[in-house]
């Protein structure tokens, strides 16, 4: 699952052409998570780990609807984005960060990408 997001966000991010990133207060990324995956600490870790940045998910993690409504009221200045986003509540996993990490997070995407690359035509599809 996190090198599934981590192909999504590059794919993201190329796209946006680095516009729109989330940043912390340090000029770090920040990936905001919600969602039922999320209560699993293991995965999160995994998943700051391998982007290299921190992952922060809010106390209550099942937050579609709120953040429909979050989106709302930014988008009409009923509320700041220090409001919504400045939660002490929230729980953050920050990524290791030691040369040989950052080392072992390349060789694992490469893995991953050869991995994927083996999986194209191995069915066959006509019927």
């Amino acid at each position: 699952m996190c090198f599934e997001v981590k192909d999504v966000l590059d794919l993201m991010h190329k796209d946006a052409g680095g516009k729109g990133e989330v940043k912390n207060e340090n000029g770090d990324y920040v990936l905001r998570v919600d969602g039922g995956a999320t209560i699993n600490n293991l995965l999160m870790q995994i998943l700051a780990d391998l982007l290299g940045c921190p992952v922060v998910r809010p106390a209550s993690i099942e937050t579609t609807a709120l953040g429909a409504a979050y989106a709302s009221w930014l988008a009409v200045g009923v509320r700041t984005e220090q409001d919504v986003f400045s939660d002490e509540r929230n729980k953050r996993n920050l990524p290791l960060s030691s040369l040989t990490w950052m080392e072992l997070r390349k060789k694992r995407v490469i893995s991953w990408y050869k991995a994927v690359s083996r999986t194209f035509d191995l069915a066959d599809l006509s019927f």
